[in-house]
């Protein structure tokens, strides 16, 4: 029998602690924290399956089109007639792999009323003007779209600048306008799904969706997919909801030409986020954001997503925290900046505890110890097989999400290419859900502290929430986006950091849209 050596005396001490009150506390938590994101992908995923069940109820009526519409009356000309006409406005920054595919997707919508797309840019010298160009060139007798070069913001985010020059250029008529991000693959039936909302509820304020991450094989890509998946539960409702996604919004066309509820100078007026901005005016004046079930987008991310590149997404989505435009409203990203952090490390921690656990099993196990000669408790081993249990529910259940959601999005798009759950790694999708969890807390407090960010080379920072200082530099910032790995058109940009450099310094087509007629 081998002696107790120090390293295994420490181990089997450690481990016995991890078995007090408070850290079987801290472990219990952390399975409930588990069960409780598990429990919500759940909820949702039935939102979503309700939905795919009355797409087929309406096909085996003889409805061949129900990825469009449930009615099929409602695609008769006298129908078509009635329908709003609605402007599109698309902020593009730069061009990726997905972005043609993408931006197809959007101008062969099957909309039937007037429609029009607006891409904003903002300048000429951006990669986005010379491909979108050429792709209205290709369609320009068969759909209503124009480019349109914005300029540099000077009060607010470039991408809400653009947004606003697009609703100012937008047509006299248009009754609801639809902000999309570049990123976003719309089915062909998404724009006539949110009118419709909109005109049977004249009460909507907003309607939003919400992307499906389909991650490209790098850890980056599936810790943005595990970052989205826990928010895609408040998008599952299939009505009301408080969250809204910057990349899907329709709006009324008038609350922007009457600044209604001060929407337009809410963002022009040091906006960051146009997501958060909108949300807090519709909670401020207690207008109804709905998002429905068939709103959730495929949402391909870029191959060669780095590590250090969904750190610099992490950064931005954190930074929205540090935006506000109420007191109420900064009270409420506090809220969600403390309960966030806390629910991050609280579901990581129990995973440490774990690791000390197993290995002071096996290094009892390994050396013959008998239990007499350690400290060591089986209790801990039983924590770890409850952590386990729950570890499993939440993938299982993020995974019958993923699945149903694949399947809505291939029976709402008929003639894409289909989508698969078979390129998921779940091995991955866990690593992930650690890694994000212990990041997020970490780029929450910079965001905090540092008060600027650098979004696609436009450094921004803030003063009581709003923007006050714009500084832009031809050598600042990266070559390409986050997500998209679009390239930005940047010319001797410094050497990319790596993600340890970056967190060291840190811490120190059926039928064409009608369009307006002349």
């Amino acid at each position: 029998m081998s002696a107790l050596d120090p390293v295994d005396s420490f181990l089997f001490s450690l481990s016995r602690a991890f078995c007090s009150p408070l850290a079987v506390f801290v472990q219990i938590q952390g399975c409930l924290i588990c069960l409780i994101l598990a429990f919500g992908w759940v909820c949702a995923a039935y939102v979503r399956n309700r939905e795919i069940k009355r797409m087929k109820d309406s096909m085996q009526r003889g409805n061949s089109f129900a990825f469009l519409c449930h009615d099929i009356t409602e695609l008769e000309h006298s129908n078509q007639l009635k329908r709003p006409s609605v402007s599109v406005v698309m902020p593009l920054k730069g061009f990726g792999e997905h972005n043609l595919h993408n931006w197809r997707s959007q101008i062969t919508s099957l909309y039937g009323g007037p429609l029009e797309f607006l891409f904003i840019v903002e300048s000429t010298d951006d990669p986005a003007y010379r491909a979108v160009s050429m792709l209205l060139s290709e369609l320009k007798d068969e759909v209503d779209a124009k480019v349109v070069v914005a300029g540099l913001s000077t009060t607010c985010s470039q991408k809400i600048h653009n947004q606003l020059v697009g609703v100012e250029k937008m047509h006299k008529d248009s009754k609801y306008v639809l902000f999309l991000d570049d990123d976003v693959r719309l089915h062909p039936g998404s724009i006539g799904a949110l009118t419709a909302e909109m005109e049977k509820n004249p009460d909507i304020f907003i309607q939003t969706g919400y992307p499906l991450d389909l991650p490209s094989g790098s850890l980056g890509s599936y810790c943005i997919y595990e970052y989205h998946m826990p928010c895609s539960m408040g998008f599952a409702t299939g009505g009301r909801t408080f969250f809204l996604w910057g990349g899907c919004m329709m709006m009324h066309a008038n609350d922007f030409r009457l600044d209604r509820y001060g929407v337009v100078t809410g963002l022009k007026n040091g906006g960051y986020s146009d997501d958060m901005t909108l949300a807090a005016i519709a909670g401020a004046h207690k207008r109804l954001i709905t998002s429905p079930p068939v709103a959730v987008f495929p949402h391909p991310l870029a191959s060669d997503l780095s590590f250090s590149r969904y750190w610099n997404y992490l950064r931005k989505q954190t930074f929205v925290l540090e935006s506000y435009t109420t007191k109420v409203n900064w009270i409420m990203n506090r809220a969600l900046f403390t309960t966030h952090c806390y629910l991050s490390w609280g579901l990581v921690t129990p995973y440490l505890m774990a690791i000390v656990h197993i290995t002071a099993a096996l290094r009892m196990y390994i050396k013959g110890y008998s239990i007499e000669e350690t400290t060591f408790t089986f209790g801990g081993l039983k924590l770890v097989s409850c952590l386990a249990a729950c570890t499993l529910i939440e993938l299982l259940s993020m995974w019958n999400l993923t699945r149903i959601e694949v399947h809505l999005c291939n029976m709402l798009s008929p003639e894409a290419p289909k989508l698969s759950l078979a390129s998921y790694n779940w091995g991955l999708v866990f690593i992930a859900i650690l890694v994000d969890n212990f990041l997020y807390p970490i780029s929450a407090f910079r965001s905090h502290f540092t008060q600027s960010i650098n979004w696609s080379g436009i450094r921004y920072h803030l003063k009581d929430g709003k923007i006050f200082k714009i500084e832009r530099s031809k050598d600042m910032g990266p070559v390409y986006t986050d997500l998209g790995g679009k390239h930005l058109g940047k010319k001797g940009a410094p050497p990319k950091l790596s993600f340890l450099s970056s967190l060291a310094r840190s811490l120190a087509q059926w039928r064409q849209p009608k369009k307006y007629d002349s």
